[in-house]
């Protein structure tokens, strides 16, 4: 009898995890068009946002004058390749929340490449742990460069990027409407882009420090 009970419970929980519905991930709809770009190479450390040339509806933002791009657009491997650079989609139940409480879900995709380089291979995402009577939810793009094969998961890669070791990019925050528990998200175009290592910060904060000091026996 225990068993059973505890068998029921399981299998109780496991399709509560599948049943708060699904976002569908992607980067084209039949009005929508964004892309993902590389970081620029004379300053890889610059972050834009916003619809680009390429876009539908197309905008005004550089990317390509900038020296970005597309991934996927020089083939597969390597940093900034079509199967090398990953996407996934974060998200939480509510709005007006605070970045950090933010989940990853589902598994992270990869990208199109030739002319559809840029957009990343759409995937229907279970928005799991969050209750079945979501109906808006906060939600985030993220893309990494894992040509390395050493990040996987956002998780990892995130600290990576972080401490200046890959080039990545986050995109703005959306809220989504879920209607019977579904929905479509195409994150704003944005890029991919380097944080500079913690030690050019730290090297420079002494550098400061020690000017000021000089300065002040002087």
């Amino acid at each position: 009898m225990k068993k059973s009970i505890l068998g029921i419970s399981l299998i109780l929980i496991t399709l509560n995890s599948f049943a708060q519905g699904t976002l569908l991930f992607t980067s084209h709809t039949t009005d929508r068009d964004s892309h993902i770009w590389g970081p620029a190479a004379s300053a890889p450390d610059l972050s834009l946002f916003g619809p680009g040339a390429n876009d539908n509806p197309s905008g005004s933002t550089p990317y390509q004058a900038s020296g970005m791009t597309l991934i996927g657009a020089n083939g597969s491997g390597g940093p900034y390749g079509y199967a090398t650079t990953f996407a996934q989609l974060l998200a939480a139940p509510g709005v007006d929340l605070p970045e950090s409480s933010l989940e990853p879900m589902g598994p992270a995709t990869t990208f199109h490449s030739g002319a559809t380089a840029g957009q990343i291979v759409a995937i229907a995402v279970p928005l799991t742990g969050m209750p079945p009577d979501t109906s808006l939810i906060t939600v985030e793009a993220v893309a990494w460069d894992n040509s390395s094969g050493l990040y996987p998961t956002w998780s990892e890669a995130s600290v990576a990027w972080a401490h200046g070791l890959i080039a990545a990019g986050i995109s703005y925050e959306e809220i989504i409407t879920l209607n019977a528990g579904s929905g479509t998200y195409v994150p704003e175009t944005f890029n991919l882009y380097r944080i500079p290592e913690p030690s050019t910060f730290a090297l420079a904060g002494l550098a400061a420090a020690a000017l000021s000091f000089y300065r002040r026996r002087g």
